[in-house]
């Protein structure tokens, strides 16, 4: 099934080219079918390539889903186009009387920052808070993984001196857990930040389990017992060149960083990456659709709580 986003979003020119099924709202409002709400709130500076990731991953669904783009009032990206985000984002305040069957939060490149040092930190506190009562699910992204565990468990976040920062082998350590049904024992998922948690802080935390990590990468997944928060640390939904991409943007801003592990062939940035994370990517979005949103949203969106 589609997935239904605003007309004219320049994500939907690549994603038909790679025959991922997308409707305008204009076709989706003749069917009578009700998708799945679903809020992005997208915190990353390149807007259009983020947007695009997250519709991809979220495109194997068999169930129709609408999209609404968030973006924050009290910090407006410099990298996004101002009439891309005027024709395509929502505030909080123009959503915050809407109830959504899942809300995803990305990631943000300020993870070396205090949680109280980021210019919107007040606001996501904010749209944390309504999430508690109004989203049925939210999958929170690297840094808002760990800004989320901060806001509701206390669970605080530690910069690490060496960026972790490749493809990064994990392990599942709940078998039975529904968002990693369908995983192998050991797969791949890039990482690429600058910042960890400790693994006894969350442990103490009785509402919450950790069903993944990795030697190299630490801690990856984290979700509480009742479906209603899924962290994230990795990045299940990038696409095989961001690490690339992230690579030469640091070189060429004269940083002292390390080529990304287990990405290039042979670990040469001159050759190509080999992608070796993209099903279970794809398939941790499709089981958090399945098992946390579809499976136990209201028919009643509106008696969401």
């Amino acid at each position: 099934m589609p997935i239904i986003i605003p007309q004219n979003l320049p994500a939907a020119e690549t994603l038909v080219k790679e025959n991922i099924f997308v409707m305008n709202e204009h076709q989706a409002i003749k069917q009578d079918i009700r998708p799945l709400q679903i809020a992005i709130l997208n915190l990353m500076p390149t807007k259009v390539v983020t947007e695009t990731q997250l519709l991809r991953v979220l495109s194997n669904f068999p169930v129709q889903i609408e999209i609404d783009l968030i973006s924050t009032e009290t910090y407006e990206s410099k990298n996004a186009p101002e009439d891309h985000l005027k024709n395509f984002y929502k505030t909080f305040n123009q959503i915050k009387n809407k109830k959504y069957d899942g809300m995803i939060i990305t990631g943000a490149p300020v993870e070396k920052l205090r949680f109280g040092d980021v210019i919107y930190w007040k606001e996501l506190k904010e749209i944390m808070n309504y999430t508690k009562y109004n989203v049925t699910s939210t999958f929170h992204i690297c840094w808002a993984a760990q800004a989320a565990l901060y806001y509701h468990y206390g669970v605080h976040n530690y910069v690490v001196e060496d960026k972790i920062f490749g493809v990064f082998e994990h392990r599942v350590l709940n078998p039975r857990s529904e968002l990693l049904r369908g995983f192998d024992d050991v797969f791949y998922l890039p990482h690429s930040r600058y910042s960890e948690m400790h693994r006894d802080e969350i442990e103490q935390i009785d509402e919450i389990e950790i069903l993944s990590d990795s030697d190299e990468a630490g801690i990856f997944l984290v979700a509480s017992k009742d479906g209603k928060y899924v962290f994230a640390s990795g990045h299940a939904e990038y696409d095989p060149f961001t690490l690339k991409l992230e690579y030469e943007r640091d070189i060429a801003k004269g940083l002292d960083i390390h080529v990304p592990k287990n990405y290039f062939k042979d670990d040469n940035p001159e050759l190509d990456p080999i992608v070796r994370w993209r099903a279970h990517g794809s398939l941790l979005f499709t089981n958090w659709l399945n098992y946390f949103v579809y499976q136990k949203t209201p028919f009643d969106i509106n008696e969401i709580k």
